[in-house]
């Protein structure tokens, strides 16, 4: 028996000891999902699960475990997701902490910072939110207005960021800021950490016709903010932004992995009649679905290799959304007229996930922005 055989059938064992059977049921609502935080409400099999894995550090297996986390090889957090999977086990944490500032931190942070944020990311401590788009600074994110200038040993930030996600319920937020307005635009941006609660911060969130209201406005009116909380050199934002993209696009890619879609369809499907028309669509979703899985798990591997994920994260990013698009689509049409249902009886959250799937080709660059990228720095295809 090898060391990774050992590994996988303590973590079997450990699973099965420690994951709550309320956690090991498919997440139906936006109350199954577990975002930790400071005002964080969770049932108690949640937070029981939540907080057994970050007693381990498996809530983010393979960062170190001085930050929080498990220190696992990278085939050993392959053997550990492997595990989830097989007893249907949920995250026991979702956040941008981890998807995206972690990364940023583990490269570009220093040691204090490293040490002050990733373990309380890592326990659920902390809910993130990302200061990125601005009005009339979407998509060309390099002409954001947001400043921060330096008054002794702080920033004073003034400003406004739009499609802000969870502004409102989150605790701190990473967020660009222009320090020097001098500079050519892609140069004169920082990349600022602080606290949601500093006097300045306010929030609106923006109603969308799915009838929620995960988007905010961001407002800063003279918010003084540390100047330790800078990460990197000042100036030197954009690629720290860039970086945290490629993980926010990926991010965004796997929202469909394969493995969530054959289940949902299928078995929804199985539950319903009439669907016979739509057999070939959903068997060709699902193929297309599964090869899109075993492609994240592909380019996941070579990241963990030190390949990195690059521009890659644009064709993720892409892909991922269409086939989500796709798959609420078909799952509207497998439910037939009981997918309209708003309120009361039927499939009341089936249309409102259809519906906010539509945001899915803007947030984090728009499918237009990832194809231009795909075409130039992917198939090296010559500029018109």
């Amino acid at each position: 028996m090898t060391d990774l055989d050992t590994f996988r059938e303590q973590t079997r064992a450990w699973l099965a000891a420690n994951c709550p059977p309320e956690m090991r049921a498919p997440i139906k609502s936006e109350d199954d999902v577990v975002w930790g935080g400071r005002g964080a409400t969770m049932t108690a099999p949640q937070r029981a699960w939540l907080d057994a894995m970050a007693s381990r550090g498996w809530t983010v297996p393979e960062w170190p475990k001085e930050y929080g986390g498990g220190g696992l090889s990278k085939e050993e957090a392959k053997v550990l997701a492997v595990e989830m999977r097989r007893i249907r086990a949920r995250p026991p944490l979702s956040s941008f902490g981890i998807w995206m500032l972690g990364p940023a931190l583990l490269k570009y942070g220093n040691e204090e910072q490293k040490l002050e944020h990733l373990p309380k990311i890592a326990r659920g401590e902390i809910r993130w939110c990302q200061g990125y788009s601005e009005p009339g600074a979407g998509s060309d994110l390099a002409s954001l207005r947001t400043s921060a200038v330096l008054d002794g040993d702080e920033y004073v930030v003034n400003g406004q960021k739009v499609w802000t996600s969870y502004a409102d319920k989150a605790d701190w937020i990473f967020c660009l800021v222009r320090t020097d307005p001098q500079a050519p635009k892609h140069l004169g941006i920082s990349f600022l950490l602080f606290d949601m609660a500093s006097p300045g911060v306010s929030t609106s969130p923006i109603k969308l016709i799915s009838g929620y209201s995960p988007f905010c406005q961001t407002f800063f009116d003279d918010v003084r903010v540390p100047a330790a909380n800078l990460v990197g050199a000042p100036g030197k934002g954009w690629d720290i932004a860039k970086y945290l993209l490629t993980h926010e696009r990926a991010m965004i890619g796997d929202l469909d992995d394969g493995r969530r879609s054959l289940s949902q369809i299928a078995v929804k499907a199985l539950g319903e009649a009439g669907v016979a028309p739509l057999r070939t669509d959903i068997v060709r979703h699902e193929i297309d679905a599964l090869a899109f899985g075993l492609t994240m798990e592909r380019v996941k591997d070579e990241a963990k290799a030190g390949q990195g994920v690059g521009h890659l994260a644009s064709m993720l990013k892409y892909y991922g959304t269409e086939l989500n698009k796709s798959r609420q689509e078909l799952l509207m049409s497998v439910g037939g007229s009981d997918s309209l249902a708003w309120d009361g009886a039927g499939e009341v959250d089936t249309a409102r996930h259809w519906l906010r799937s539509r945001a899915n080709s803007i947030e984090g660059g728009t499918s237009e922005v990832q194809l231009n990228i795909i075409a130039k720095r992917v198939l090296q295809l010559p500029g018109a």
